[in-house]
């Protein structure tokens, strides 16, 4: 799996989301050429190096040199389906628009069909938007992943006057995104920037597990009055295995009023969404009444998609969660040939050998399929030697 961090320590836009995918790689000639198949005209393209606190970085802006249309929702989804972008290009850009859709109709008290964008309809952000889904298909991200947002305050110029921030649209599309204050009176986040978040983060937190295989630096417009470096930071790798994280997040809470039978579905969905380990366990609360503690194992990165699961699913109003550090034994998933066919086995490499352990499921299978105990497909296993494992 590919995944894409952005640190965004000094806010995001559409501008440096695009600058720092081109400096983490993204081909230039490659970009214009996708940029060429949407249906605009009357507009340039430029990027340069530069430099901010000593960090390299990129830099893009976009010149117009004609008057161009405040473009309506309706038009530009018009003028994506009319351009030969690849399909799953398209796809990320009306994903990222309708977001932005969604948040000035909810500004404006109108319905999103019904919106007219003006900075967001010009050209230049068209470019960001369009520019971010070529080059997350480029680098085939499969997971992009947020660190919080930094909201600042003060007042942002724009085609309807002066604007407290962060500006209305951005309060309205980082809503159910964790984000904190800064005392900067300058626009740190950007409509364009948050829309991008809000349609294809998967995720907000710290650095995923990852193996980091490049990086990539996007300039923002002005300097900032804390004199820190305006940038934002794009880190592009392969995930792995999260069995073997050794830092865990304990996600945990009381149910008083939950019913065991929706134990299952509710496991089976944290488990979907990354869940390491999920426990259900009887306690007793004030006054003697029962209850359950409902614990989760996770991996930091997928914390926040599991939290927005077990208050969705589960009858909890409130979630407290932790780091801790644990030890893992290295372990390879494998086969084991039996008689009554191959079972799914684990090797697992222990401080006294190496040990085979048996997939319920697996050996549950074969048990119904040939009219066997369980048991005696697991009793099988306990006898096989680690030279007998099958790698894969």
């Amino acid at each position: 799996m590919n995944i894409a961090y952005t640190d965004t320590f000094s806010g995001i836009s559409g501008d440096m989301f695009l600058g720092a995918l081109l400096d983490a790689g993204l081909p230039r000639n490659i970009l214009l050429k996708e940029l060429a198949k949407l249906p605009l005209t009357g507009y340039s393209f430029q990027s340069e190096q530069t430099k901010e606190k000593s960090i390299h970085a990129t830099r893009i802006s976009i010149q117009v040199e004609n008057d161009q249309p405040h473009r309506s929702w309706k038009s530009i989804q018009f003028l994506l389906n009319e351009s030969d972008l690849l399909p799953l290009v398209k796809e990320k850009a009306m994903l990222i628009f309708g977001e932005l859709a969604k948040a000035e109709a909810k500004v404006h008290g109108c319905d999103p069909a019904d919106v007219h964008f003006h900075e967001v309809g010009a050209i230049d952000s068209i470019i960001d938007i369009v520019g971010a889904a070529i080059g997350l298909h480029y680098f085939q991200i499969d997971r992009l992943i947020s660190s919080p947002l930094p909201l600042s305050r003060g007042w942002v110029a724009c085609d309807h006057g002066q604007l407290p921030l962060p500006a209305p649209a951005v309060c309205e599309l980082t809503e159910g995104m964790p984000v904190y204050g800064v005392e900067l009176e300058q626009e740190l986040v950007t409509p364009t920037g948050a829309a991008i978040l809000k349609a294809l983060a998967h995720s907000f937190g710290p650095f995923p597990t990852m193996t980091v295989e490049r990086s990539g630096y996007g300039a923002g417009s002005r300097q900032l009055q804390n004199n820190q470096p305006n940038l934002l930071r794009l880190v592009i790798g392969a995930s792995f295995s999260a069995e073997e994280v050794q830092e865990v997040e304990i996600i945990e809470c009381h149910l008083d009023d939950f019913s065991p039978e929706l134990f299952p579905y509710l496991s089976e969905q944290l488990f979907a969404r990354g869940a390491l380990d999920v426990a259900l366990t009887p306690i007793q609360m004030k006054k003697g009444r029962p209850a359950f503690l409902l614990c989760v194992i996770a991996d930091p990165a997928e914390s926040w998609e599991l939290k927005k699961c077990i208050l969705s699913e589960s009858t909890a109003i409130g979630l407290r969660f932790h780091r801790e550090h644990r030890w893992t034994l290295s372990r390879k998933s494998g086969w084991l040939q039996t008689r009554w066919g191959k079972v799914a086995v684990k090797k697992v490499t222990t401080p006294a050998g190496e040990s085979l352990y048996p997939e319920y499921e697996d050996c549950r299978r074969l048990a119904l399929e040939h009219g066997i105990p369980l048991k005696r497909v697991y009793n099988e296993v306990s006898r096989a030697e680690g030279d007998d494992f099958l790698d894969g």
